[in-house]
């Protein structure tokens, strides 16, 4: 079963899906034991795969540290936290989750965009 960590223990993710923001970035980091990598990304392509074909997902990307790192970061842009909250709270999505290995952790987190003049473009 995955286990859950906040990344932000102040504003856990449970909370976040209580606003509303449109759109919303999830940040998810994963931390896994060497020998349950194999697991873990078998059990974040079916996530993946099932999240792609729900309402409001729009892209997802995942990345490893580098020089053997166990930490991996996804990131997933939704339309909205409602969009997010329906399909993280599907009862097929809750079952899946004890596809993930024993050391699987996950902390995930949902952001938005902001605006910098001359460096990013916002919302």
């Amino acid at each position: 079963m995955l286990q859950l960590k906040p990344l932000d223990p102040t504003v856990p993710i449970f909370q976040q899906m209580s606003a509303e923001a449109s759109p919303v970035v999830l940040v998810n980091v994963f931390t896994v034991a060497e020998h349950d990598v194999p697991a873990l990304l078998t059990a974040w392509e079916a996530d993946a795969n099932w999240m792609k074909q729900q309402p409001g997902y729009i892209s997802t990307q995942l990345h490893r540290g580098i020089a053997g790192s166990t930490v991996f970061m996804n990131y997933a842009v939704w339309e909205s936290v409602a969009h997010f909250r329906a399909a993280f709270n599907h009862p097929e999505f809750r079952k899946a989750l004890v596809q993930y290995p024993p050391s699987a952790v996950a902390s995930p987190h949902l952001f938005t965009r902001l605006t910098v003049p001359n460096l990013c473009v916002g919302p």
